[in-house]
């Protein structure tokens, strides 16, 4: 920017008062009265009332801050218009069809909400109206609809009180805010509005009553109703994570805010067009299914990428390589399924950076779907270079039957083990294992081979109150079997209904060469038969 000085000149005197002669000399010119009623008022002119309920009934839970600030900076009708049809086709999950399928859903919410939580106020008003608009139908409701007797789980203190009506809604997954998400709304006033609790003592009747529905701890004198909040969510170490004061704000506020995607481009990308750089990442993609439920199987998308593919910088007095995943599921009727969007950085000293770049980046997401036909669109971006890869690929999500016996799919590990505590909320996790599959179904010679599996409907014997399934697992190079061995079932069910089978083949006396492991699983009472196979590759 450019700066002038600017100087004071001093003039003299008689110059001075020549100038001031004809000023003086001038007649006055009389101020003409102003009536400030007069004056031209400089108004904008209000929304017309469609506009303005399109902005403040219609889409208040969906439209972002900089989306509302630029809507109620336009100036005409036409200009209104156009950014409403151009703010639906940004949420249009397939573009290409003449409906948009978010929009439809999106009404259709909010016509569910006023017929089922209007209490006094329209549905789409209240807490529940709101989440339900915003994130959609819960994977499974709680509902007490008269209060009761309530034995507190440990998490919430122990002890037994009365409670107001209140629900309990469990949402397996949502994009932002998390995974296994309880969200409770409690009616303190018994008029049918449920109002999102902030902690689990707003649904306890007995909170305001002298000696009424004390805690275990209150009961032994170590504690007082007043101290609640600073015990059970402070620091006790049986809470959960997602009972924790801050967590459970930070999942209000999830709720509350306006759902927007962390890599726009990525997913503007995935809709609009597939063409990306001349010299892309390229990336390899897996996909796994466990059973969950009769109508829900749990899919897992495992994304990996070279290190070479990837460029490292110095961040933080580590080289650093940064990757961002933008994934999209849409069904077969191009319904939206899901979305998944996630960074992973890999980071190394000067030293052990030639190393790294001989190694894997892997990310994973599991993600609850109904059986059917799906397609997967998955976006990588190098963050340090702005290269991207698109990869896109069709599957089938199996649907089990509760009468047959069945399998997830089969896994060779990189690395499996049992879950600590600190893998809470973490990838890779099934069930109470931590896997990372191995992608290339390559192994260095002296690294252990892991294979994981779950089998589901196996009959129990009567006498033994066991499995009655056998499994043998056989390790054949060459043609040649070496290795045969029966499965023991010990400690290895997960309930009733599902068996996990989880093994590590050590590596160390397994000499190069490819190999494939066959695992047969036949049902002793049922008579069905299972047989799977997997092989991978010994190197140096």
């Amino acid at each position: 920017m450019k700066f002038e000085i600017i100087r004071k000149v001093m003039l003299p005197a008689a110059l001075l008062a020549v100038a001031a002669v004809p000023v003086l000399a001038q007649k006055a010119k009389p101020t003409p009265d102003r009536d400030p009623s007069t004056n031209a008022r400089n108004v904008k002119p209000e929304l017309k009332e469609a506009y303005k309920k399109w902005l403040e009934r219609d889409v208040p839970y969906i439209i972002t801050p900089e989306e509302k600030r630029a809507f109620k900076a336009l100036a005409t009708d036409e200009e209104r218009e156009n950014f409403i049809e151009n703010f639906w086709r940004r949420r249009d999950p397939n573009p290409d069809t003449e409906e948009n399928e978010f929009r439809e859903e999106y009404y259709e919410r909010i016509a569910y909400a006023n017929e089922h939580f209007a209490s006094g106020i329209p549905g789409w008003r209240t807490d529940r109206g709101r989440v339900y608009i915003a994130w959609g139908k819960p994977d499974s409701v709680e509902s007490h609809p008269t209060g009761e007797l309530y034995d507190r789980p440990n998490y919430e203190g122990g002890g037994s009180t009365t409670t107001y009506a209140y629900e309990t809604w469990y949402y397996r997954h949502l994009d932002g805010i998390g995974d296994g998400l309880e969200i409770e709304f409690v009616d303190p006033t018994g008029t049918g509005e449920y109002r999102l609790a902030r902690d689990a003592y707003e649904k306890d009747a007995m909170a305001m009553v002298p000696g009424g529905g004390m805690t275990a701890s209150e009961l032994m004198g170590n504690t007082t109703k007043a101290m609640r909040d600073g015990v059970y969510y402070g620091n006790n170490s049986y809470i959960r994570e997602q009972d924790n004061p801050f967590r459970r704000l930070e999942i209000q506020n999830g709720l509350f805010s306006p759902k927007n995607n962390k890599f726009s481009d990525l997913a503007t990308l995935a809709t609009d067009s597939p063409v990306i750089d001349s010299n892309p990442i390229d990336f390899d993609i897996r996909i796994d299914y466990f059973r969950q439920s009769e109508s829900q199987v749990m899919t897992t998308f495992t994304v990996q990428a070279d290190n070479k593919e990837l460029k490292f910088m110095p961040k933080g007095g580590l080289e650093t390589a940064e990757m961002n995943i933008f994934g999209r599921i849409t069904s077969v009727s191009q319904r939206r399924s899901g979305t998944f969007e996630d960074s992973v950085s890999t980071n190394a000293t000067v030293d052990e950076l030639a190393d790294m770049r001989d190694r894997k980046s892997v990310y994973q997401k599991a993600i609850a779907l109904s059986p059917g036909i799906y397609k997967v669109q998955v976006i990588v971006r190098d963050v340090n270079t702005g290269t991207k890869g698109v990869r896109e690929i069709g599957f089938t999500v199996p649907k089990y039957d509760s009468k047959k016996l069945s399998t997830s799919t089969m896994i060779l590990a990189s690395k499996l083990r049992t879950t600590t505590d600190r893998d809470i909320g973490g990838s890779f996790i099934i069930g109470s294992a931590k896997v990372i599959p191995n992608m290339s179904g390559v192994f260095t010679q002296g690294q252990d081979v892991g294979f994981y599996m779950q089998v589901y409907n196996a009959q129990i014997d009567q006498t033994t109150l066991r499995p009655a399934v056998d499994v043998t697992y056989t390790l054949v190079k060459d043609g040649k079997e070496l290795l045969k061995q029966p499965e023991d079932w010990s400690g290895l069910s997960d309930s009733g209904q599902r068996l996990t089978l989880a093994r590590i083949l050590p590596g160390a006396g397994l000499p190069l060469g490819t190999y494939e492991l066959k695992i047969d699983i036949k049902d002793r009472v049922s008579g069905q038969e299972i047989k799977n196979s997997e092989k991978f590759t010994v190197v140096k």
